[in-house]
């Protein structure tokens, strides 16, 4: 991945301010992955996006996050820090781009033959505004089914083979569903909470393109540089003409 520079980061958070979370998190994964086509990324499968939004995350800003949430159970605000390489990599995931074949699992069950596609962003968005987004989500992304040598469609898969078919994604692209169990401090009851990189990362993003943006004001009052001369210099070199104007 390629370490993007301020000015393109900043050019990132200044057209996500006008965008809702879907359009802020494919803006951060065009960041992640400028080797792929836009039109591309919001297929990709899901645990892909957030693998790539968490080699961003520790490529911008390191491996320690800290993550704060309630207790469900007591209320309690808890407080923790989480290594984003150890927990990405416990995440496993799809494996990176690749060929067709790559985000494809197979079911085989009861005489069912069940090839279906590990869903994208793109899928998840549509199938929830769908009257039923579990159907609308095994239309969108089933890519054949057979049972006994005859061809059916997504509204003939039985209970069971549809139970299949979730397992064997969720085996395969374990990096979608992102979930943190955290023992409460206080009265020791375990919380479960969705992390949300994209959320997470664009939080960071915000804090610190208004942090580098009063940085750009300041040296520029001082010393008349342009935004893009500031903006070549690097953090600590920034750092220290800034600390030269406080001594003055």
């Amino acid at each position: 991945m390629a370490i993007t520079g301020a000015a393109e980061l900043l050019v990132t958070w200044e057209a996500g301010l006008a965008e809702a979370s879907t359009g802020r998190a494919l803006l951060l994964h065009r960041a992640a992955r400028p080797d792929v086509d836009a039109a591309s990324l919001p297929v990709l499968p899901v645990g892909e996006r957030e693998a790539d939004l968490f080699a961003l995350r520790r490529a911008l800003f390191g491996e320690r996050m800290q993550v704060r949430l309630a207790c469900s159970a007591c209320g309690a605000d808890m407080e923790f820090d989480l290594d984003a390489g150890e927990f990405a990599r416990s995440l496993g995931g799809s494996g990176g781009p690749g060929g067709p074949g790559d985000s494809v699992v197979r079911v085989q069950q009861d005489g069912w033959d069940v090839e279906f596609r590990l869903p994208g962003v793109a899928d998840l968005t549509a199938a929830a505004r769908a009257g039923d987004p579990r159907a609308a989500l095994l239309a969108r992304c089933l890519v054949s089914a057979v049972r006994d040598g005859t061809t059916v469609g997504a509204g003939d898969l039985p209970v069971p083979v549809q139970r299949r078919i979730a397992e064997a994604v969720e085996a395969a692209d374990p990096g979608a569903d992102v979930t943190l169990t955290i023992a409460c401090p206080e009265c020791g009851e375990a919380t479960r909470a969705e992390l949300d990189i994209a959320s997470y990362l664009w939080t960071e993003l915000d804090a610190w393109a208004r942090d580098l943006l009063l940085d750009v004001h300041l040296l520029a009052t001082s010393y008349g540089w342009s935004e893009p001369e500031i903006l070549a210099l690097s953090p600590l070199r920034r750092r220290y003409y800034l600390e030269l104007c406080a001594d003055v």
